[in-house]
């Protein structure tokens, strides 16, 4: 098969589009024609600097198409269906070995390149809302990269629930767009002190919840901008270095939590997450919810399409497709 690889880690110029062996499945896996690939946050973090499980090394979690075969122990699938995998790697490829219990049917009615952009964006902006950051009707909630996949989601989502949605972004254009999905308060980061921003526009109250997937700096920010029993959720480092160190003297008189928060977690240790994800993909297919694409690259392209992710220029996914 043909795949997106690199052999050391870098700048997106590490990728070489090369012939690999096929994938092979194993009693509980999948094997899928992959027809599009959603690149993830964290498949740019990996490309610069994670662990290679191989040389080459095929990156990327998030991708689908249908399934060719099927193993053994393998359930609730059959050749032909339409699915999408979510998986530590092997995405950037035209072919993938995925298990079946990180996959799910793409329902009737979704476009097979919607579907690529559901899993681990909406399940993480809706465990980060709910199931970690408690979020109830009423309350504020500011979100992080609003552009990004996450944001997107987190953004729908808690406007749904009756939230009052504050979120960050890079340019007033990309804020407008925001504005469209459900957000209520927009702060450009690049000019504008967002604890500062979201003070003043609370009366000096703060925010109750708080989703970073930027780390770094920002992750201090997002603490101190926490109002009384306010909640931080850091779910990424988006910004590309973590944060050194964590001020949060603060948080004890305040009442304040903070937690960190993995997607894969959930759905290696428990069937909740799974069915939740289901659920986005059926409201997806139903209008409830919208996926928002940027743009799309052939999968010889995947150099360009992260470089175009790492200018911070995409409003929404970015795809690949074989």
């Amino acid at each position: 098969m043909k795949a997106a690889v690199y052999y050391e880690t870098g700048a997106p110029d590490v990728f070489r589009y090369e012939d690999v062996p096929d994938p092979t499945i194993g009693p509980r896996d999948l094997l899928v024609r992959v027809e599009a690939i959603s690149i993830e946050g964290g498949d740019t973090l990996n490309r610069l600097q994670g662990e290679l499980a191989s040389i080459p090394h095929v990156v990327g979690y998030q991708c689908a198409g249908t399934v060719l075969e099927i193993g053994t122990d393998v359930d609730g699938f059959a050749p032909g269906d339409r699915v999408v995998t979510v998986g530590l790697d092997g995405s950037h490829a035209e072919l993938r070995a995925a298990d079946h219990g990180f996959a799910w049917r793409v329902p009737d009615g979704l476009s097979t390149e919607a579907a690529a952009c559901i899993p681990v964006p909406f399940g993480t902006a809706d465990d980060c809302l709910f199931e970690f950051g408690r979020l109830v009707e009423g309350e504020t909630v500011l979100i992080h990269a609003g552009a990004s996949g996450v944001g997107v989601a987190a953004i729908q989502l808690a406007k749904r629930a009756g939230a009052r949605v504050f979120a960050t972004a890079s340019s007033t254009a990309k804020l407008s767009r925001l504005a469209e999905l459900g957000m209520d308060e927009g702060i450009e980061y690049t000019s504008s002190d967002f604890v500062a921003e979201c003070r003043a526009r609370t009366g000096g109250r703060g925010i109750d919840l708080v989703v970073d997937s930027v780390g770094a700096s920002t992750l201090q920010g997002s603490v101190d901008v926490l109002a009384y029993r306010g909640r931080c959720v850091s779910v990424g480092d988006a910004g590309r270095t973590r944060a050194q160190s964590l001020d949060v003297s603060n948080m004890r008189p305040g009442n304040q939590s903070f937690t960190g928060y993995f997607l894969g977690a959930e759905l290696l240790l428990a069937p909740r997450a799974h069915a939740m994800i289901a659920r986005h993909l059926d409201d997806v297919a139903a209008g409830r919810l919208r996926v928002v694409v940027d743009r799309s690259y052939p999968l010889a392209d995947a150099a360009a399409a992260h470089a175009y992710i790492e200018a911070r220029l995409a409003f929404g996914r970015v795809l690949l497709v074989p």
